[in-house]
């Protein structure tokens, strides 16, 4: 009897991941709007009351899938920031630490890019609000300083070069799947090739 309780007890919090995992998916294939909970309960194998059972509603789901990713996204970053690199190591520490979240939470990064304007405005997802602005604190004040350092052009303009990166980065969650042919690593120095040296032969 004890082992099989335990059994319960450590099948509901993986149950949960599953759960997430699966809803996160369908969030970013077909949008937050037009996701029913009867729409993820039908890929979950499972009745729509039973989904209640985890999860009080579909904005709870959402939630929980925007808060989790965004909290080891600060996690990498901080100890990036913390680690105080030169400014091009920290752009490429950053832009490494990005594609990892990618691999780890793809559909995550696409509900964001497609959801976190109009889920803002939303009182319970005001934090979304204070990680965007934090995260561009971030990245300019490390291209700022890259500038001062005399590490970047001194003609650069850090708003649009930040722009560029913060694009070129996070847009991968369109296309890129876990397990693919490249790791996210190999991936991220490709990048910070094309980035920071160019893509011309130098002559």
């Amino acid at each position: 009897m004890p082992k099989t309780k335990k059994t319960q007890v450590t099948a509901v919090p993986e149950r949960r991941r599953e759960l997430l995992h699966l809803a996160a998916e369908v969030f970013a294939a077909h949008g937050y709007n037009a996701t029913t909970v009867r729409r993820i309960a039908d890929e979950a194998g499972m009745l729509a009351g039973s989904l209640y059972y985890h999860f009080d509603s579909k904005e709870s789901m959402l939630d929980e899938i925007l808060a989790t990713f965004l909290a080891e996204l600060w996690e990498g970053y901080d100890a990036v920031l913390a680690a105080e690199l030169g400014p091009r190591e920290t752009i490429e520490a950053l832009v490494t630490e990005s594609f990892r979240e990618i691999d780890r939470h793809r559909a995550a990064v696409a509900i964001y890019q497609k959801e976190s304007r109009a889920l803002a405005a939303q009182p319970r997802f005001h934090y979304l609000t204070d990680s965007q602005q934090k995260f561009e604190q971030a990245w300019l004040g490390t291209l700022e300083r890259g500038v001062t350092e005399g590490a970047f052009r001194a003609d650069l303009d850090v708003r649009l070069t930040y722009r560029f990166v913060r694009d070129t980065v996070w847009v991968a969650a369109s296309w890129y799947r876990p397990g693919g042919q490249h790791s996210p690593e190999e991936i991220a120095r490709q990048y910070l090739s094309m980035v920071l040296d160019g893509i011309a032969v130098r002559t």
